[in-house]
């Protein structure tokens, strides 16, 4: 994903892509590289020890480009007291943008994940951070 006046681009954890808009990204036959919003309805990026990067530059950077919904998966608790809370816990941060401004939802155990762009979805935080588990356990 190449963000407008950056050199380099993003290469996000997951990524939803809209295949009907693949027509009109000039770059993606030939690196898969995207530079609409409109062909990414959705970035997930999962917190690793730079949580500074996904909670500050990668944030601004995809509100900037107008990503709609950007989700920070924190199943550690690294990231700052500020973006999750004290006591820390394992947080799942769904930033939405409202008129070109992201807003967000924190969600955690056994929160059910609300998402603009699946309003379906049917999981809970906890179900996320125990990835495996059957659903007898859970």
């Amino acid at each position: 994903m190449k963000v407008p006046d950056k050199e380099s681009g993003y290469s996000p954890d997951a990524i939803v892509i809209n295949q009907k808009n693949l027509s009109s990204e000039p770059m993606w036959k030939k690196s898969s590289t995207v530079t609409q919003a409109a062909s990414v309805p959705l970035v997930i990026e999962v917190v690793s020890t730079n949580w500074r990067d996904d909670y500050a530059s990668k944030l601004v950077d995809y509100e900037t480009f107008g990503v709609p919904e950007y989700w920070i998966v924190d199943y550690l608790a690294l990231g700052g007291r500020r973006y999750i809370g004290n006591p820390k816990q394992p947080t799942i941060s769904v930033y939405y943008l409202v008129d070109g401004e992201y807003q967000v939802n924190l969600f955690r155990g056994n929160d059910r994940i609300v998402s603009p762009t699946f309003p379906e979805l049917n999981l809970t935080a906890e179900q996320i951070f125990q990835p495996g588990r059957s659903e007898n356990q859970l």
